[in-house]
């Protein structure tokens, strides 16, 4: 297999199991859970809450109009998720945890789309954490993963960006 090869199977493959994690926790949040009743666990640091978001993250834009909202979360992430692919794909594959990083991201951005394409517009969220009033907002699966790949990204470009100085010798 060529290294182009493998290179497009580790990243579709984490593109295809992000979407299948993050598609199958908001098909059981949507069959188990009811809008307006949370379900705590560990002393109510986690919440879950089932709601529907025709916003962002933490609901971001959930004000704009509809024919805003199709342009920006549909449209314009349609555009984001293939350039992070194909940038993804133009990396080094030395760079295997950035092109993780691209793909885990690519992958929650790719679930939240299909809901949204499917959801007529909203994205199922139901994971809420804290502690007494200091909480997060109502979040899902695809959300985690692309900030764990943003994460990675910020981590590990910073390591990969640093140049290589041979060690100098002693005089």
């Amino acid at each position: 297999m060529s290294r182009n090869s493998k290179k497009s199977v580790f990243i579709f493959t984490i593109v295809l199991i992000c979407i299948a994690c993050d598609q199958f926790s908001k098909f059981l949040a949507t069959k188990y859970l009811q809008p307006g009743k949370s379900i705590s666990f560990f002393y109510d640091s986690i919440r879950l809450q089932f709601t529907e978001n025709t916003g962002a993250f933490l609901s971001l834009g959930e004000s704009l109009s509809e024919h805003t909202r199709f342009w920006i979360f549909v449209i314009f992430v349609i555009l984001l998720l293939i350039a992070l692919i194909i940038y993804a794909y133009r990396i080094s594959f030395v760079n295997r945890m950035k092109i993780a990083g691209l793909s885990l991201i690519a992958g929650g951005g790719s679930s939240n789309l299909i809901d949204r394409i499917i959801n007529d517009g909203a994205v199922v969220d139901f994971m809420n954490v804290g502690v007494g009033s200091l909480r997060t907002g109502i979040f899902n699966i695809a959300d985690v993963l692309i900030l764990i790949g943003i994460a990675f990204i910020l981590i590990f470009h910073h390591q990969t960006a640093r140049p290589h100085h041979p060690p100098r010798e002693s005089q």
